[in-house]
């Protein structure tokens, strides 16, 4: 099993910036894949950004140029830079881990959330 911590969140004004940390533990071999959601109210929770264990961030569209996703295998910590943040990037952030498992599924796993609050 896997446990993944938060933090970061807070209230920052629009065009500041914020930096999301996840610190995983427990079991942690076989995380082959670590992600960060979101989640504002009313909407459905979106894929903000990924980054596969053999590298190659990927980026929703609405975040491209301005987030940066990286990890730290050393701490176990992937992390989440923030930049030119927007009121639209308000919503509940949540780390994601996936980890393979024997029968070529994966185990996912959930961070409890961080909230994000960005202000006009």
């Amino acid at each position: 099993q896997v446990q993944l911590v938060e933090s970061g969140g807070g209230l920052v004004q629009a065009g500041g910036s914020l930096r999301l940390s996840c610190t995983a533990s427990g079991r942690t071999f076989s995380i082959t894949v670590m992600s960060w959601y979101r989640q504002a109210p009313g909407k459905r929770r979106e894929l903000v950004a990924t980054i596969p264990s053999g590298g190659g961030a990927a980026y929703a569209d609405s975040v491209k140029g301005r987030f940066t996703i990286s990890g730290d295998n050393a701490k176990n910590t992937v992390y989440l830079e923030m930049n030119s943040l927007k009121p639209e990037d308000t919503a509940v952030y949540y780390c994601h881990a996936g980890q393979s498992v024997p029968s070529g599924d994966f185990a996912n796993y959930w961070g409890q959330g961080t909230q994000v609050t960005v202000s006009s």
